[in-house]
């Protein structure tokens, strides 16, 4: 029925696989384990939620972890709550920051797809990630996106960038925007519908990011963002909700439909996350894009369903960049 409604076709997070679990962060997980184990650093995991987390991942089949922080901590801790490290390599790294340091380092040598953060601070964790020198920049901005299973729902929704980028301007937020369609699109969603918000729809120069939003959508039309349907500014009611979209009289693929939705700064952006989880029951996986390697950021308040879907978020994207690199070599 919504097909008829909409004239979109469905998408890998709605689309439900013959046999899968019925949840869309499932369907992302079940993808995952489909694809070849990610080795996974892992920063620092030193209380229970950091070191079950990787090692529930491993024990689905979607990640092999190695563990960075002190050994002699992180071998008490298992034996503490009980959890089976057995299937991951220990590196040794005495303290928050060495344990930072050591796991970049041994991203730039190689010796992993991934990064993910454990119980250390997220800035100790990014300052290493993005020191000019010893990081793992590239020429892309390093962006942040919350992938959102909101019930109420009926896709997945990304929200960027809720955690990094401060007050973007308007290169930095076309970073964001490329990097959040590539992460849909290289997952094997189709191509994303993305909503750039403001608190109006229209255009005026007293609200600047209804400038922006009309900018980026103007650079996508020249192609200087691609993969992507784009448009705004869009107020959250009618990026999200058809009626809303209509009652304003905007007809557009994106207006009521959003999966992307890209939000001016990130106070606002951490305001509607929060509001998501808390209110709307939302699971809330979270990935940093624009490195070298995917980085997953993980709190002790996610559950359990979004800590193994932040984790199948990056194996996915991990693959895509793998198969991606592969083909450029021949």
């Amino acid at each position: 029925m919504r097909e008829q409604e909409t004239g979109h076709q469905p998408t890998l997070s709605e689309r439900p696989a013959r046999g899968a679990p019925e949840t869309k962060y499932d369907r992302l997980i079940n993808r995952a384990q489909q694809l070849a184990r990610v080795k996974t650093i892992v920063a620092y995991p030193c209380d229970e939620t950091s070191l079950r987390g990787p090692m529930q991942a491993a024990e689905l089949g979607i990640i092999e972890p190695i563990l960075v922080g002190p050994s002699d901590k992180i071998d008490a801790l298992s034996r503490e709550h009980k959890i089976d490290i057995s299937a991951a390599k220990v590196a040794d790294a005495a303290t928050p920051e060495a344990a930072a340091k050591k796991a970049v380092e041994m991203v730039r040598q190689s010796e992993g797809e991934m990064l993910m953060k454990g119980s250390l601070h997220t800035d100790e964790l990014m300052r290493e990630v993005t020191a000019s020198v010893t990081g793992l920049r590239t020429s892309r901005r390093i962006s942040h996106v919350f992938v959102m299973d909101v019930p109420s729902y009926h896709d997945i929704l990304f929200v960027t960038d809720a955690a990094i980028n401060i007050s973007p301007d308007l290169d930095a937020k076309r970073d964001i925007v490329q990097n959040a369609i590539d992460l849909f699109t290289q997952s094997g969603m189709g191509t994303p519908r993305v909503a750039i918000l403001s608190a109006v729809e229209t255009i005026t120069s007293k609200i600047p990011s209804t400038i922006d939003a009309a900018a980026l959508c103007k650079m996508a039309d020249r192609r200087q963002i691609t993969g992507g349907v784009l448009d705004g500014p869009l107020a959250f009611d009618n990026a999200i909700d058809p009626a809303a979209a209509k009652i304003k009289g905007i007809s557009s693929s994106v207006a009521g439909h959003a999966q992307i939705l890209v939000v001016p700064d990130l106070e606002a952006g951490n305001m509607l996350a929060k509001n998501l989880v808390y209110l709307s029951k939302a699971d809330a996986a979270g990935i940093v894009l624009g490195a070298r390697v995917p980085i997953v950021l993980t709190s002790r308040s996610d559950s359990v369903r979004a800590r193994m879907a932040s984790c199948a978020v990056g194996v996915i994207y991990a693959d895509a960049r793998r198969r991606k690199q592969a083909v450029a070599e021949v």
